[in-house]
């Protein structure tokens, strides 16, 4: 009676796990709707009225039909003006307004919106006022002199902007002070912003070079418990992930930077747009909620003398583009501070960079990441391979003293301290150490969550095929057997949404718990009867990646099991035996009912 119950108990908690598994992260950790703000927002040029809850995607981007068509005609528009000066560096294009000297239009050449390769490229900048606006401005904040503002139209020269071919604006007030700003960009997405004001007047002035990021959450990629979307910076000595949009909508103060900024700006899963301040400059920085579902990060110079016929300059690069661990470590080396950790590979950094590493090169080696998947669980196999085979040794040795095992319990029934100190006894004379079985699974555990983080978070995943119907290994298997993939017109619930990979994965391991000895708690028994299709349930919505993983390396373990069991005879026949007696105790209890 007691199994029966134990057995119940256990199976309606994984009925639980696997139908309130979406609801708890939900509840927990949901998706963010930023709320109106009480004041207008006159910078942006924009009516503050109630902001809808925004509805965020894996990757990001506006998700309202009418802000997708709205985005459109507006860029349609917005884009043409003869005055902008075109950007056509390697891997960015897009124009400059210098209207206010913005860099307000840049989309990635070497990344696409969609799977589809006809789907354009993705835009990270859009001007003011569109739904997905996103953009950087520089200038200057001052007293007792005429200074340019979000309304100036700057001369434009040079262009259009390329590694070889700066641009410069240029802005005369008139009054003795010449402002100009010069633009240059790398072969990837960086662009750095000289500032520099002449004084030709009598008298000194006082000013602070200025510049800033302005950008909607509309377009923000989904924030979750491992995945951080919002304000991000390197501040003091440590890079900071916070706060979300929601946090610093509801409190001012949440957007205080403490400790001297290397860098700050907005991160999505794969986009960064950011600030870097000159080196050895003590420039301040905050982060703001301008109401309306805008965000701003500032970076504002101290105070600067400008002396009569004397001209100062203050250089700040930004950066525009995709998160890629390569390119990011490339200006870690050069001297942007902790910048390769934009990436936020969390507390298993020691094991997912290499990880990330060993994809890649496998990749460009097989040229297809499904297969360097596949080739990376054959090489953790291979190192762990011989931790398994004393896995395996210390279960035939468990198995050979179980008949002991038993007999001590048996003989120590009512006495259970008693039991314990025979059975560590036992332990100590057989030299058998209970735990070794375990030790591969521990191991796995970090190399598991590793690779999970890198699928999710390497941009060099987005997109990337396998075969068949497996067009995309960072996101979910597409394909969902309950609505015969697609062919029956419903949606299926995420937590029914099971495809060909989470069955293989619960299949797979099934078979691999089924080669295993039995256990000798029949409770046991059961949970690892029903663990591989709880399983199956809970891991089908991770990445296709992630399964194809776990599918290949149950596959290996049981291949690895059949070799281990021919090296160990005994355990073979240990586990015939089981179900031998299983089988013969069936019967006895068929019979007996007859």
């Amino acid at each position: 009676m007691d199994n029966q119950r134990n057995l119940l108990l256990a199976v309606v908690l994984c009925g639980l796990l696997l139908v309130g598994w979406e609801a708890a992260v939900n509840y927990l950790y949901p998706q963010p709707a930023v709320e109106a703000q009480a004041e207008q927002v006159a910078a942006a040029g924009i009516d503050d009225g109630a902001a809808p809850t925004v509805r965020r995607t894996r990757e990001g981007g506006l998700t309202d039909a009418g802000d997708i068509a709205e985005e459109a005609r507006d860029l349609e528009t917005e884009l043409v003006a003869a005055e902008r000066v075109k950007i056509a560096a390697p891997e960015v294009t897009g124009s400059i307004n210098p209207v206010g000297a913005r860099i307000d239009d840049i989309t990635l050449t070497t990344h696409r919106q969609m799977v589809d390769k006809d789907s354009g490229p993705v835009r990270i900048f859009s001007p003011a006022k569109t739904p997905a606006q996103h953009f950087a401005q520089f200038g200057w904040i001052g007293e007792g002199v005429s200074l340019p503002g979000a309304d100036t139209v700057w001369q434009a020269s040079g262009g259009p902007l390329a590694p070889d071919t700066p641009v410069t604006l240029r802005h005369d007030n008139g009054e003795g002070q010449l402002f100009t700003i010069k633009l240059s960009i790398d072969n990837h997405y960086m662009i750095t912003a000289e500032q520099t004001v002449a004084n030709t007047a009598d008298g000194p002035i006082v000013v602070r070079p200025y510049s800033f990021i302005n950008r909607t959450s509309k377009t923000a990629s989904a924030s979750t418990w491992n995945v951080h979307s919002g304000p991000i910076g390197n501040f003091g000595d440590a890079v900071q992930f916070g706060p979300d949009y929601e946090d610093l909508a509801e409190d001012a103060s949440e957007g205080e930077t403490e400790g001297r900024a290397h860098w700050l700006g907005f991160t999505d899963i794969y986009w960064l747009s950011a600030l870097i301040p000159q080196e050895g400059s003590d420039a301040e920085t905050d982060f703001r909620s301008l109401g309306g579902e805008l965000f701003r990060a500032d970076l504002i110079y101290q105070p600067i003398t400008v002396g009569a016929g004397k001209q100062v300059t203050r250089s700040t690069q930004l950066f525009a583009g995709a998160k890629e661990t390569a390119i990011l470590d490339q200006y870690e080396n050069a001297g942007v501070d902790k910048f390769g950790k934009a990436i936020d590979w969390g507390w298993f950094e020691i094991i997912a960079w290499p990880i990330w590493w060993l994809l890649t090169h496998l990749f460009d080696l097989v040229g297809n990441f499904g297969l360097a998947i596949i080739g990376l669980t054959i090489l953790i196999r291979l190192l762990l391979f011989p931790i398994a085979q004393k896995q395996f040794a210390s279960m035939a040795a468990m198995k050979a003293i179980q008949p002991k095992m038993k007999a001590i319990q048996e003989r120590y029934k009512d006495d259970k301290q008693k039991q314990q100190q025979e059975i560590m006894a036992l332990y100590k004379k057989e030299n058998v150490n209970p735990l070794a079985g375990c030790l591969p699974i521990l191991i796995q555990i970090p190399i598991f969550f590793a690779l999970y983080k890198t699928l999710i978070l390497a941009i060099e995943m987005r997109h990337q095929p396998f075969a068949l119907w497996l067009k995309d290994l960072s996101a979910p298997d597409p394909a969902t057997i309950l609505n015969l993939f697609g062919y029956l017109p419903f949606d299926v619930p995420s937590f029914l949404a099971i495809g060909p990979l989470a069955i293989l994965l619960g299949v797979t391991m099934w078979l691999t718990f089924k080669m295993n000895p039995t256990a000798m708690d029949p409770i046991q028994q059961q949970i690892f009867n029903i663990m591989p299709w709880m399983l199956m349930f809970v891991m089908a919505p991770f990445a296709a990646g992630l399964l194809l993983y776990w599918v290949t390396n149950n596959v290996l373990t049981l291949a690895q099991q059949t070799y281990l069991y021919s090296k160990h005879p005994q355990l073979r026949a240990a586990a015939e035996k089981d179900k031998a007696d299983k089988a013969a105790a069936s019967a006895r209890d068929a019979k007996s009912k007859s």
